[in-house]
């Protein structure tokens, strides 16, 4: 499993991933980070849930509810253009850190 201290920075990066194709909700996405991520990464409700704040409050997602089954509302969630933008910018920031770190990383003991 991955500490929580190595991905922190990219928590956004990965709810903006889960909502890119469509709406979701907090469980399912939760669902989906451990599913995708084959159970290495488990991302913790309150984790999720600040997240989710932040980024609503800065633009980046928007929040409605929707009627379930039995009359319970369901907080969704949506990407809006500027979360879009801003996945897309800690998407190459990833990809300069990968190639930063991976000249600090020995592939064997040789």
């Amino acid at each position: 499993m991955i500490s929580s201290d190595v991905i922190r920075g990219y928590n956004d990066t990965i709810i903006l991933y889960m909502l890119l194709d469509d709406e979701s909700y907090g469980y399912a996405i939760s669902k989906n980070i451990r599913n995708l991520s084959e159970e290495k990464y488990i991302m913790k409700e309150t984790t999720l849930y600040s997240a989710f704040n932040r980024l609503e409050k800065n633009g980046y997602i928007e929040s409605f509810y929707k009627d379930e089954t039995y009359g319970k509302r369901r907080t969704y969630y949506k990407i809006t253009p500027s979360g879009l933008a801003y996945y897309r910018s800690k998407c190459e920031e990833w990809n300069l850190t990968k190639e930063v770190i991976n000249k600090f990383i020995r592939e064997s003991d040789d």
